[in-house]
Order: C-alpha cells, then structure tokens, then sequence
C-alpha cells in the first residue's frame, strides 16, 4: 500500500490553495522597503486609497480619500513626490494645471482622453495603447542611444466627446388656460 502526506482537501491548508496573489497594497509596500523608505501608516491610507481608483486622480481626491483626520494634504504632497521618485506612481497626465497620478505596480501605462466639456476621462482602446507604447518605447531607446538618461514621457489626449458638445434643452411645455 502506497501512503501519502498530501492531501487535495479544500481545509486541509496545503499550500497550492493556501497560495495567493499579493495585493496593491503588499507590492506597493515591498517597493517602498525595497528604496528604502519607511512604511508608515499615512503611506499605507495612500496607497490603498490609488489601488481603489480605476482612474488617475488628483492629489486633493487622494486626500479626500484617505480623511483629512488621517492625513494632512502636505504629506500626501510629499509621498506623492517621494512615490514618483521610485516609480510606484506615475504622473497621468495634466488637466487644467492639475497633475493626475495612478499606481503603477509593473503594469503598462495607461493613456487617457480628456472630455473638455465635461472633464469625463476615458482609456483608450487597449490597441491603441499597445501602438502608442512602442512608439514612445521607439522614442526613448533612440534618445538614450543620444546619450540621454532617466527619460521618460508624458502624453496627454483632450477632446470634446461626441455627446458633450450638443446642449440638452428641456422642452417648454405650456399650460392650455
């Protein structure tokens, strides 16, 4: 008779069911560890406030976010910098003056496109995006190639959307006396 230890058991806690895959918030917190930054709980509010936004957001609805009483605007400020300086988060694009971050844990970049009139954002088509990337990539190796170092870019995309430019009046409807 053949015996064995392992078990396939879904409570018997064998490590194939037991494994998962880290969270934003663990990947980010192995970056700021592996720069050498402290974890301290307003970085930790910050960067579980970027996982939860599916968009880029400003410094201000990150604060929003996290709760004044949790954290002063000055430091999401200076963890913003500090997160840009290792590349956990990366600067959008800019609106209207107003830088927009997301959380950048490896993916590719996203792009966006700007409504003017309504301030929607919406991501481009992931084809598109795939065709802007090697295009910048191209950009980037031929400006290293030229002795350029820690390049990097920023592209923006605004437009009016299609249903954003049309005026939506109410019909007057008048009373018969």
């Amino acid at each position: 008779m053949i015996s064995s230890t392992a078990t396939h058991h879904p409570l018997a806690g064998n490590s194939q069911n037991s494994a998962k895959a880290p969270t934003a918030v663990e990947l980010a917190t192995a970056r700021l560890k592996s720069a050498g930054l402290r974890i301290t709980q307003p970085r930790l509010a910050i960067i579980a406030a970027l996982s939860r936004r599916e968009q880029p957001t400003t410094i201000e609805q990150i604060h929003e976010d996290v709760g004044a009483g949790n954290c002063d605007l000055v430091t999401v400020y200076r963890c913003m910098a500090a997160f840009e300086e290792i590349g956990l988060v990366r600067r959008a694009f800019f609106h209207n003056g107003t830088a927009l971050y997301e959380i950048n844990l490896g993916q590719p970049a996203r792009y966006h496109v700007v409504c003017k009139t309504t301030n929607r954002v919406e991501e481009l088509d992931p084809a598109v995006s795939d065709e802007l990337r090697r295009a910048i990539e191209v950009v980037q190796e031929g400006l290293r190639a030229r002795g350029f170092a820690e390049v990097g870019h920023i592209v923006e995309f605004f437009g009016v959307a299609p249903q954003a430019g049309r005026i939506q009046v109410a019909p007057v409807v008048t009373a018969a006396r």
